[in-house]
Formats: structure tokens, sequence, C-alpha cells
């Protein structure tokens, strides 16, 4: 009879270490759920949305939409795009190397994909392009496969950064998938453009300095074109990321209705 208080304590213990494991085990597979969720997030496909967007770097990204698969300044040449379906469009905003990137464009596998693009990009373009090239300018509108593309401007407004962007020279673009309308700015400022923009279901937002604008003037800009849903993208400058997290904040406190999304543009920083 004695030796009973040491058998419940052996029971006890025992009882504790099976809880303990349990719950390690647990907890690694809680783990891997986050992990899996996390690099899920980073591919953005709303339920009631036909789109799928997929962020590569910095302005490149890639919509796909029924048989149409878009990518948008494809730059980071073949690797950035492996895992991708081929494009059936290319759309390019703008010449700077972060936007037209001809390396990148020559390593993929372009024979099925129509360019469109602007004047400017289309002459500096190699002419074994030429028979893809659809040119639309600012305030033009074309359908490409079925898809319509509108040209909207994009140019700087401060006096100091003039030099960069000037007006006419590049193309923000409205794509119309569906019911959906969805704006990516380029590189440009919050220009009047951008802020008579109407009817957006989502917007690509850029905020860099010194080459496009402050996440104040970006969120100002959305507060006033009131689309459904930004998408802070393009927001790499010379002094590392802007703060979108403060972007985010802005937008809240003006307008709820509007959803901020945060898609990953720099997976090489972690």
């Amino acid at each position: 009879m004695k030796s009973a208080p040491s058998h419940t304590l052996f029971l006890l213990i025992f009882s504790l270490l099976l809880f303990n494991c349990k719950t390690s085990l647990k907890e690694e597979e809680d783990s891997d759920t986050k992990d899996e969720i996390t690099k899920a997030d980073n591919i953005d496909q709303t339920p009631a949305s036909d789109i799928k967007i997929i962020p590569i770097q910095h302005a490149s990204t890639v919509l796909e939409y029924k048989e149409n698969t878009i990518y948008l300044d494809p730059t980071g040449g073949a690797k950035a795009f492996e895992n991708q379906k081929k494009p059936t469009i290319v759309l390019i905003t703008d010449i700077h190397g972060d936007h037209m990137n001809i390396e990148t464009l020559d390593s993929l596998e372009l024979s099925k994909a129509k360019l469109v693009v602007p004047q400017a990009v289309a002459e500096k373009l190699p002419a074994n392009y030429t028979k893809q090239l659809v040119i639309i300018n600012n305030g033009e509108t074309k359908e490409v496969n079925s898809i319509s593309i509108e040209a909207i401007p994009m140019y700087n407004l401060r006096e100091e950064a003039l030099k960069f962007h000037n007006k006419g020279r590049g193309n923000g673009y409205v794509i119309t998938l569906g019911k959906e309308r969805l704006y990516f700015s380029g590189d440009t400022e919050d220009i009047p453009e951008m802020r008579a923009l109407k009817n957006i279901d989502k917007a690509f937002i850029c905020m860099n300095l010194p080459y496009t604008m402050t996440v104040e003037s970006a969120a100002d800009a959305v507060l006033e074109f009131k689309p459904k849903q930004i998408y802070p993208y393009h927001y790499r400058g010379p002094e590392g990321l802007s703060d979108v997290s403060k972007f985010k904040e802005i937008i809240n406190i003006g307008n709820k209705e509007i959803e901020v999304v945060q898609l990953n543009w720099y997976p090489d920083l972690k």
C-alpha cells in the first residue's frame, strides 16, 4: 500500500510528458500552416474575383485572367518568371530599366505575346519585336485580346523631379478585366489625371522618392479618386523602402471603405 503514492506520481509525470509532446507537435503543425498561409498571402485571388495578382519585384507584376496572362514591366530575367504562365500580353510603362528591360524580354517566351507600349518605348525596343507591338499613348484606349487597355499619363510635378518623367513619354494603364478596372500608376506623382479616375476597383500606386512621390501625396490622391482596393507597389528608392504602414494608416483614417492590400514586391528583402 505504501507504493500507491509512487505509482500515482509516476502516472502524473507520464501524463505531463505526453501532454507536452502533443503540444509541441501541434505547435509545429501550426507553424507549418502559418508559413503556408504567409506564402499564399503574397498571391491575391479574392474569392469573388476571376483575377490572380502575382507580385514579382518592384513594378513587375503578373495578372492571370481567364485565358490571358499579362506581364507588367517585366524585369529580373527569366528566373523571376520561371514559375509563371507564358504571357499573352506584356505592358511596359516607360523607358527606364526598372520598367523596360530588354535582357528580360529576350529571356522570356514572348512568341505569342502582344507588347503594349508607348511610342518612346517602341523606339528603343529591338526590331525583332516590331510585329508584336501595340503602340498606345496618353489618352488612348485600345482593345488587345478582347481586353480594354487605357493609357493614363504618368509624370512628375515637383520642379526638382521633372528630369525623371516628363509628361507624354510614359503610360500608366487602366486595364478592364471582366467587371473590374485595374489601374497601374507607373512612375508618377499625384497628377490631376490620377485624381480624376473613376470606378477603379484595384489601384497599384507607386511611392518612392526622389523619382515619384511621398506616401502622403500618394494617399491624398487615393482618397480623392476612391478605388475599392489599393495596392502599394514600386516603393523602393535609394534610401530603402517607403513607409507603406504609414500610407495604410492615412488611408484607414481618411476612408475606411478603401481596403489597403499589402503584397510583397521585394522578396529579396527579408
